[in-house]
C-alpha cells in the first residue's frame, strides 16, 4: 500500500512538473493556395501545436489551470516546393479572477510572415541562433503573450519576457525576412516591441495591470470600483496618444479590448462615462462604432 501511495504522488508530481506554459490551438487554411488538403498542412499544424505546447518556455512551473489561452491562425496565401508565405493571426487570452469569462490580452494580425518548412523538420527554438523564421516568429509571439499575461498580473511583471522577444528581434534582424528591423514599415515585430519597452509608451504597463488586477479582477467585488479603475487605466494611455498619436501598440491593445470596453460600459453598474467616451474616441477613432454603444 505504501509503495502504491509513493507510486500515486511520483505520477502526480510528474504530471505538474510537465504542464508547460501555453494551451496553444493551431489552426492552418490554406484554402487560397488551391491545395487546403495538402498533407503538409496537416503535418504543420500538428507539429506547431506540439511545438507550442510543449517547449519549456520559462524556467516556472504553471498548474493545468494557469496555462495561457492563445489561438493562432496561419493563412497559407502561397508556396512552392519548401516556401510559405501569408499571414498569421495570434490571440491570447487570460482568466478573470472568480469569473468563468476570459479576457483578451493580445490581438495581432502578423502580415510579414514567410518561412522554409521541409515536411516533418525539426523544429527547435535557441534564443541564440536564428535557424528558421517559422520558429523565430512564433517564439516571438510566445514571449510578447507571456509577457502581457505577466503584466496583467503584476505591475511590469512582463519585463524579462518583452526583454526576450527583444533578443529574438536583435537575432533575427541578420535574416532577410520582414518584419524584424526598423526599416519594416510602422506595424511589425520590431515597431511593437520597441514600443512595449520604450520609456514613451511606459503607461501602457500600468494600464494593463490597473485594468486587470484593479478592474476585471475586482468586478465581483465591487462593479463602480472596478468600472472607474478600467476607466482611470484607458484615461492613462491618453498620455501615450498625446506623444504618439495613432501609435500600433495602442491600435493592437484596442483591437482585443474594443468589444470587452463596450459590453463592460453598455450594462450593470452607472458610473459617469463622458470623459471615458470622449478618450475612447481619441485613442482609437477606427472603433467609433463600439464606443457609441456605450449608454450608461
Amino acid at each position: 500500500m505504501y509503495k502504491f501511495l509513493l507510486i500515486v504522488i511520483s505520477i502526480c508530481i510528474s504530471l505538474h512538473g510537465n504542464a508547460q506554459e501555453l494551451n496553444a490551438t493551431i489552426t492552418i487554411d490554406a484554402e487560397q493556395t488551391g491545395q487546403p488538403n495538402f498533407q503538409v498542412f496537416r503535418t504543420l499544424e500538428e507539429q506547431l501545436t506540439e511545438f507550442l505546447n510543449n517547449t519549456n518556455w520559462t524556467n516556472k512551473e504553471f498548474k493545468n489551470q494557469e496555462r495561457i489561452d492563445c489561438n493562432f491562425t496561419l493563412i497559407i496565401q502561397s508556396f512552392e516546393s519548401t516556401s510559405f508565405s501569408g499571414t498569421l493571426q495570434v490571440q491570447a487570452s487570460r482568466p478573470v479572477y472568480s469569473s468563468i469569462y476570459d479576457t483578451p490580452i493580445y490581438n495581432y494580425n502578423d502580415r510579414q510572415f514567410s518561412f522554409e518548412y521541409s515536411e516533418f523538420q525539426p523544429l527547435v527554438f535557441n534564443i541564440n541562433t536564428f535557424d528558421s523564421n517559422l520558429v523565430s516568429v512564433l517564439a516571438y509571439h510566445v514571449y510578447t503573450i507571456l509577457a502581457l499575461d505577466a503584466d496583467s498580473f503584476e505591475l511590469s511583471g512582463g519585463a524579462t519576457y518583452y526583454a526576450t522577444a527583444k533578443q529574438i528581434v536583435n537575432t533575427a534582424a541578420s535574416s532577410n525576412y520582414a518584419g524584424w528591423k526598423a526599416t519594416d514599415g510602422t506595424q511589425s515585430r520590431y515597431r511593437w516591441n520597441d514600443a512595449v519597452l520604450s520609456t514613451v509608451y511606459k503607461e501602457f504597463h500600468d494600464a494593463m495591470y490597473t485594468y486587470h488586477r484593479h478592474g476585471l479582477d475586482k468586478m465581483e467585488l465591487s462593479q463602480n470600483t472596478a468600472k472607474n479603475n478600467i476607466i482611470q487605466a484607458i484615461g492613462s494611455l491618453k498620455s501615450i496618444n498625446d506623444r504618439r498619436p495613432n501609435s500600433f501598440l495602442l491600435r493592437t491593445f484596442f483591437d482585443a479590448k474594443a468589444d470587452e470596453i463596450e459590453r463592460i460600459f453598455s450594462g450593470g453598474a452607472r458610473v459617469e462615462i463622458n470623459t471615458l467616451v470622449e478618450n475612447l474616441n481619441r485613442l482609437a477613432p477606427t472603433r467609433r462604432s463600439n464606443w457609441s454603444n456605450i449608454k450608461l
